[in-house]
């Protein structure tokens, strides 16, 4: 390597290392705290990949910085003008422990960072020990040595906040956060002592039960003082009140029997539009939770820590414009202003930040004063994006067509490395290229009134927690054709979505080529035709992308197996490269003997099942109308993609969460909060008994 690198660029690079890798620090430091919070409401892949470049190099970089200053202490740190050389560039040490604590927009990149916080603590510590260590080694009677100690002071706050951040989030720490305090209950010794006591002295003596009012508080009790004020302080009042009710479910912990009450007492008379936001907003509060420092911001006590830590950083800027530098270097200074300077930008922007965020509106609309909370929130407004425009997801889903791949997939090659490569293409294609689709208000109000309905179908407890058992079959019951098409949503969930994946793609096609001659699109059964399509090519997207969110199956080799009939049907037929054509073509196949009694088991497609499926829906045409035929659909997909969103892992949806967000993890939470979940305690935990002597 000595011959290769020439020996001016070694020596350049040796004498500026300290210099490019302060200023990198400080580069990642901005991109972490411009684009933290970027990614709970973008899927683009530019800005995840570079949100995780700058959050995996940021500590490596700050810790590379400490390293190349504290090889500066063998030149000398005396009184000389080397020694006055080198203490203004130890004094950048401190700057680096505020980079190691890291912005209030990203704490964790994903989950598994909350989990290692012990592991980062030591690491971290380890640096930040280190730091001191050059701080103290290198102390003199210099005027920067003392003003770096402010600094240090904020670095240490900032570090701290992580740690404790990050142990907050992990999933132990965080399900122990949630258990209410012990209660021993009764004393169950003392009160069989007395009931033996009276029954000697000849007393009538027998067990009465009572009940307590449960301490959670109802809907219709909580005020909001500055409705008029903040136009959607009722959505972030109720959004945070079932945030604090239903995180546990985020733990894996049960929810009680009246935390479901109040919680439907809302949740049945409100909109649909309502209802969705009211979630988007309690999904921000969990983000907030897991993977930011909102824990300790949003406090009080985080609130003194912060007006501390800026404090220190304004007055040491202030300090450095006044003190004689005259016997430090100029590149130095520069550097140094800009260290001092982009402390100061990114805290206000953080300030800034935090200023907008729901949390604080939240805090505006607690408070009584109405004047002073209109002049706040008109000063917020100036600053940020109004509550209309304001993004807390993507509101996108993923769309994915199998007959659409299947037809732009490239014929086989003999050679292994070209497959190979085309199959690492076709990954990132499926993976990174899906069409993205915005959700539609009337596909949220589709799935909220079928799942009110469900809700409201019966007061039993223990049968809401059967509803979430459904996946189709329900609707078909209800709707008296389970003895024709009951067949298709018998097997495992996957195939289940396969079949009625392609059945629908078969049948869309087909009916809007029929009705390709009609004028008038405002029809039901035509927005019902795009709403199930929508349904069907979003669960697709979550079966071959994120297969993880749905139950343990073999989805994926299902789905290869389908795509490789699919591709030798369309290659014997050169006339099918047209969808259209591809998909007549598919309806064209007599499907009178059951394919898996001439296929056989060994191969786990479902093409011409889903083609026999489709001729099946087209055959309710007989007794039922167009319209009523589609609406059957829709319904058995919402039934599918309940069922799916009840079933995922509750640590799924919160790593969904990052990522931009999944309808999926929407219609769990409301399904939670309609009453539809297993996660509930049914018995009546506030009963107690009293001794009644007579």
């Amino acid at each position: 390597m000595t011959q290769i690198i020439p020996e001016s660029f070694r020596k350049a690079w040796s004498e500026s290392e300290f210099r490019v890798t302060v200023l990198v620090s400080l580069i990642l430091q901005s991109i972490l705290v411009m684009m933290g919070s970027r990614r709970k409401y973008s899927t683009e892949m530019w800005t995840r990949f570079i949100l995780w470049m700058a959050y995996l190099s940021a500590d490596w970089v700050a810790t590379l910085s400490i390293g190349a200053i504290s090889n500066l202490q063998g030149d000398g740190l005396d009184e000389t003008s080397t020694g006055k050389k080198y203490t203004i560039t130890l004094f950048w040490a401190p700057f680096l422990l505020l980079h190691l604590g890291g912005p209030d927009t990203i704490t964790a990149y994903s989950l598994e960072d909350n989990e290692l916080w012990w592991r980062k603590f030591v690491s971290l510590g380890v640096k930040v020990g280190f730091a001191f260590y050059i701080f103290l080694s290198a102390w003199s009677n210099d005027r920067l040595n003392f003003l770096s100690v402010p600094i240090l002071v904020a670095g240490i706050i900032k570090f701290g906040e992580r740690i404790w951040v990050l142990m907050s989030a992990s999933r132990e720490h965080f399900r122990k956060s949630m258990f209410p305090s012990p209660d021993p209950g009764p004393n169950y010794a003392s009160y069989m002592d007395e009931y033996r006591s009276k029954k000697a002295e000849g007393f009538k003596v027998y067990s009465a039960k009572i009940t307590e009012a449960p301490t959670v508080g109802h809907t219709h009790h909580h005020h909001v003082h500055n409705v008029v004020t903040i136009p959607y302080a009722h959505n972030l009042q109720n959004a945070y009140k079932f945030f604090q009710m239903f995180k546990c479910l985020f733990a894996d912990l049960i929810l009680s029997i009246h935390n479901i009450v109040n919680s439907q007492s809302f949740f049945q008379r409100a909109s649909s539009r309502e209802v969705f936001r009211v979630i988007e907003i309690e999904l921000g509060f969990v983000y907030d939770v897991f993977y930011t420092k909102a824990v300790v911001i949003y406090s009080v006590v985080g609130g003194f820590l912060r007006l501390v830590s800026v404090s220190c950083i304004v007055s040491v800027s202030l300090a450095f414009l006044f003190i004689d530098k005259r016997d430090y270097s100029s590149t130095e200074v520069v550097i140094t202003y800009i260290l001092l300077a982009g402390a100061i930008v990114l805290e206000i922007y953080a300030v800034v930040l935090l200023l907008c965020s729901d949390w604080t509106i939240l805090w505006l609309s607690n408070r009584k004063n109405r004047v002073v909370v209109k002049l706040l929130y008109q000063a917020i407004c100036s600053i940020s994006t109004s509550e209309d425009k304001k993004k807390r997801w993507t509101n996108l889903i993923g769309q994915y067509n199998l007959i659409r791949f299947c037809l732009k997939h490239k014929p086989a090659n003999k050679c292994r490395l070209y497959r190979k490569v085309i199959s690492i293409y076709d990954l990132l294609v499926s993976k990174y290229r899906c069409e993205k689709r915005s959700v539609p208000d009337k596909l949220k109000e589709l799935i909220f009134q079928q799942l009110l309905m469900k809700s409201r179908s019966t007061a039993d407890l223990s049968a809401r927690k059967e509803l979430c058992d459904h996946r189709g079959e329900w609707v078909l019951k209800n709707e008296r054709c389970d003895h024709i098409i009951g067949w298709s949503i018998g097997g495992e969930f996957d195939q289940s979505i396969l079949l009625w994946h392609i059945a629908t793609d078969l049948c869309y096609d087909k009916d809007r080529d029929e009705n390709s001659t009609i004028t008038s699109q405002l029809n039901e059964s035509y927005y019902l035709q795009d709403l199930s399509k929508l349904l069907s090519e979003y669960m697709m997207y979550i079966l071959v992308t994120l297969p993880f969110m749905l139950p343990n199956g073999i989805g994926q080799i299902r789905f290869q197996d389908t795509c490789a009939e699919a591709i030798e049907f369309f290659g014997q037929r050169k006339s099918m490269a047209k969808e259209n054509k591809a998909r007549r073509g598919l309806l064209e196949v007599s499907t009178e003997i059951p394919p898996s009694q001439v296929k056989g088991d060994r191969s786990k497609s479902v093409l011409f099942d889903a083609c026999r499926l489709a001729k099946d829906l087209q055959s309710l045409e007989t007794d039922w109308s167009r319209e009523k035929k589609w609406e059957v659909i829709s319904h058995v997909w919402v039934e599918i993609l309940s069922y799916a969103a009840s079933q995922c892992q509750s640590n799924q949806h919160s790593q969904q969460l990052r990522r931009g967000g999944e309808l999926l993890t929407h219609v769990w939470l409301l399904m939670a909060h309609l009453g539809i979940t297993k996660q509930f305690q049914i018995t009546d935990g506030y009963a107690r008994t009293k001794l009644i002597v007579q």
